[in-house]
């Protein structure tokens, strides 16, 4: 029968810190350029022009509707012969879940745009306001509100996908476990420990989002 042993783990544990600090840089930072590409690609599915709406869908659902491990793996082995750029595995990984998240974050946000009642739009028009200047002013203050909660639960999935870069050798959590179980023969307990500092992290998370859907569906 197997025997538990943990004790080895204090031994590591900066290891384990490590690996969460970058985790969790690399969730803020894909959040961030994420939500940024999100907006730009959310509003050119609500541009005026065509062509600007056909790129933007073009995007969202490439990156939709394929693996977020084979847009990886695509981005560090791939594209740096395709454009002739050196990509380091930090560089690519952060591209590749960016976008990756952008797709999504876009849809929920054209989503938000779209719930909010036409006629706003239109009572905004009547008092003189450009498009430009009723989306900033009336639609978005409105929108944001509604976005808020599955914003926050695809950052929430985005946290767990930054798991993935350590098939790119990142040193990220995950990375940092397989590393130290190699090196102590113990995978049981380095990856139990593991799991349990994701769970430690993303469990509040989730309490907060289901919090923020609970106050939103009362003040509506």
């Amino acid at each position: 029968m197997y025997e538990w042993d943990f004790y080895f783990i204090w031994g590591y544990r900066w290891l384990f810190l490590q690996g969460l600090g970058v985790t969790i840089a690399f969730t803020v930072g894909i959040v961030l350029i994420g939500l940024v590409v999100g907006l730009v690609a959310g509003l050119g599915r609500l541009a005026p022009y065509a062509i600007i709406r056909w790129i933007a869908q073009a995007y969202i659902e490439v990156f939709r509707c394929t693996p977020v491990l084979v847009q990886l793996v695509w981005f560090y082995y791939a594209l740096p012969i395709l454009s002739g750029i050196d990509m380091s595995a930090t560089s690519a990984a952060v591209l590749a879940l960016s976008l990756y998240g952008g797709a999504f974050y876009a849809e929920i946000i054209r989503g938000g745009i779209v719930s909010i009642d036409a006629g706003q739009r239109e009572a905004a028009e009547a008092l003189g306001m450009t498009p430009g200047q009723s989306m900033r002013r009336i639609i978005l203050p409105q929108a944001i509100k509604r976005m808020v909660p599955p914003l926050m639960n695809q950052s929430i999935i985005q946290f767990k996908n930054t798991s993935l870069v350590s098939v790119l050798a990142v040193p990220d959590l995950l990375y940092q476990g397989q590393a130290i179980a190699h090196d102590t023969y113990r995978p049981l307990e380095t990856y139990s420990l593991v799991a349990v500092i994701y769970f430690a992290v993303l469990f509040p998370l989730t309490l907060l989002v289901q919090y923020l859907e609970r106050r939103m569906a009362r003040s509506d």
